[in-house]
């Protein structure tokens, strides 16, 4: 698998007539050596792979970048790099510019003097984009664990709970039943606080009459789930049942409509339409959904500006929502797998207003 992911990044390499390319992005490293450490760098050129790790990964990465060539450095790693670069007679670096800090690139231009840096955007991402079975089957796993522990938290929740105690309890049944880690910090919002996109989990108690939105997802082998359900405690209003019931009509006529070859703006206006035409488009403000893998937030998402066109393989997340301050607010968000003919809805959980 990997020597696939390096024929495919030296054949963009020479779409763009670079030489070579520096990896600085953990996320990027991984996908293409497979080495799953925390510190290296990563350089391919015509003929070389090399991974440059230190010492505590050395051995590591020599079992598991099986198509890489591993060296190990102390000290600053860029000396090594410029020898190797040099033997291969590389004029015209690319790097990731959105994985450089300015001290960073400062680094480069010292380290790499007399080349011609080039900045790249999305080189490795855009390969990413499209998952395969093995991707695709670690990221069905994080979702049957995610699952699991929404069923799981509707027999916890109760008048009374913190919103962090809810948290707490979902991130260790997903470790539990076999996630490495969460994906991202829970989001826990009730009452006048499911008004907040990413409301973090407070020490706000649960109430009664209020709506409770969940926001989670396990990590599996390194691959995230990303799932959101909105729950009611108590007996909801007319109000509610109005918002709710949009909200989820809005992601339905998503899924319903969405097929490749759309772009991520065509697929945005599925659900923001079906919105605004309640009169409620003001309180939804950000994208209708992402991409994700093997981070939460990848290349590619529905939203207004977004021109990019859906692909079979793509992984993204469908989550409409509305959000009125001083009330509350709804979110409903799926899992998605784009395929030849259109998409495989790949999140199962219950979609319908649960009461408690």
């Amino acid at each position: 698998m990997e020597a696939q992911r390096l024929k495919r990044v030296r054949e963009q390499l020479e779409r763009e007539q670079l030489d070579g390319i520096l990896i600085a992005s953990p996320f990027n490293r991984r996908y293409l050596t497979g080495f799953t450490g925390t510190a290296g760098f990563v350089a391919i050129t015509k003929d070389q792979a090399l991974l440059i790790t230190d010492f505590r990964y050395t051995r590591q990465a020599t079992q598991q970048a099986i198509e890489y060539e591993v060296i190990q450095y102390a000290g600053k790693p860029f000396k090594l790099i410029r020898e190797r670069l040099d033997a291969a007679g590389v004029r015209k670096l690319g790097f990731e510019k959105n994985h450089v800090t300015l001290a960073g690139y400062e680094a480069y231009e010292e380290s790499f003097n007399g080349l011609e840096l080039v900045p790249t955007q999305n080189i490795v991402e855009k390969l990413r984009g499209i998952k395969d079975e093995r991707e695709q089957g670690y990221i069905r796993k994080a979702i049957d664990i995610t699952e699991k522990a929404f069923e799981h938290i509707l027999g916890v929740m109760k008048p009374g709970i913190s919103e962090k105690d809810v948290s707490a309890e979902l991130e260790y049944f997903m470790r539990k039943n076999g996630a490495t880690s969460s994906a991202y910090a829970t989001i826990v919002a009730s009452g006048e606080r499911s008004a907040l996109p990413h409301g973090l989990a407070s020490e706000k108690l649960l109430g009664t009459n209020e709506f409770v939105t969940l926001d989670f997802g396990a990590s599996y082998e390194g691959y995230c789930s990303d799932l959101t359900r909105t729950v009611f405690i108590g007996k909801p209003e007319e109000r509610h049942k109005e918002i709710y019931k949009i909200v989820l009509e809005a992601n339905e006529t998503t899924l319903n409509g969405l097929k490749p070859g759309m772009t991520g703006k065509e697929g945005d206006s599925l659900g923001r339409d079906c919105i605004a035409g309640y009169g409620y488009g003001e309180y939804f403000g950000h994208g209708l959904g992402h991409a994700f893998g093997l981070e939460i937030h990848e290349w590619m998402g529905f939203s207004q500006k977004s021109d990019d066109v859906l692909a079979p393989g793509m992984i993204l997340t469908v989550e409409p929502g509305i959000y009125i301050p001083d009330f509350g607010g709804v979110r409903i968000e799926d899992d998605i797998l784009i395929t030849d003919t259109g998409i495989e809805v790949l999140t199962k959980s219950n979609k319908e207003l649960i009461v408690l």
